[in-house]
Formats: C-alpha cells, sequence, structure tokens
C-alpha cells in the first residue's frame, strides 16, 4: 500500500511538473477518474469548492496590513502557496467539466479588458472602466 502511494504521489508530481495547463488537466482528470470522483465533480459542486478555497485563500490576510500581505513570512507564503494551488485545481477542474479552454477564455477577457481600460484613460487609476 505504502509502494503504491508513492507511484501515486510521484506520478502526480511528474504531471506538474509541466508548464502546461492542458496537461494538468489531463492529470485532474485521471486523478478524479482513479479514485470515481466525476460523480461529485459536477460544475456546480466544484463552483463551491472553489469559492470555499478562495475563502481559505483569503483567510491568510484577512486583517494583514497592506505592506505584510505583499511581503509574507515564509511559513505563512507556504500556506498561501497550497491554497492557491487548491484554487487553481478546482478552477481547472470545473473548465474542464464545462468544456471551456481557459487560455482561450483568458486571452479573449483580456482582449474585452483592454477595450474597456484604455492605456491612456486608465494608466495608474484603479476606477472601474465605467468611472474613467
Amino acid at each position: 500500500m505504502a509502494q503504491r502511494k508513492a507511484t501515486d504521489s510521484k506520478r502526480v508530481r511528474s504531471h506538474s511538473r509541466s508548464d502546461s495547463l492542458g496537461a494538468l488537466r489531463s492529470a485532474l482528470r485521471q486523478f478524479a477518474a482513479e479514485r470515481d470522483w466525476d460523480q461529485f465533480h459536477l460544475p456546480k459542486n466544484l463552483a463551491i469548492a472553489l469559492s470555499v478555497e478562495v475563502a481559505e485563500l483569503l483567510e491568510h490576510f484577512q486583517w494583514m496590513p497592506d505592506r505584510e500581505s505583499a511581503a509574507l513570512p515564509p511559513g505563512e507564503r507556504a500556506k498561501v502557496r497550497e491554497e492557491l494551488a487548491d484554487v487553481l485545481l478546482y478552477l481547472i477542474r470545473l473548465a474542464d467539466r464545462l468544456d471551456i479552454d481557459l487560455v482561450s477564455a483568458a486571452v479573449d477577457k483580456m482582449a474585452v479588458n483592454a477595450l474597456k481600460y484604455p492605456v491612456h484613460k486608465a494608466r495608474g487609476t484603479s476606477k472601474k472602466y465605467t468611472d474613467l
């Protein structure tokens, strides 16, 4: 049993070394399939889980001064790193179940945002596009 756990862990780590979102999506598919979790990974459930993980990420920053949030101590940074990974994994899994290409969606959204926030109006301000 211990050998199987080590093999599973090694396989997951080898997939995670890839910079490809597609490779990570495939690894997540396999991970869920091996555990028969597709039955639970419905879009609604994944969206809820994603929201919970984002809340857990926010918890690390709650009540923290702005400057401290930009320079986390190593222990806290490690915890934030894990929460960010959880957020990313649930986001990728949700997009996969909805057959949404995240990279394409992000590129499209950046193009929309470039129109909403032209450099000459948005540079140096945090105002919403409707207030520019």
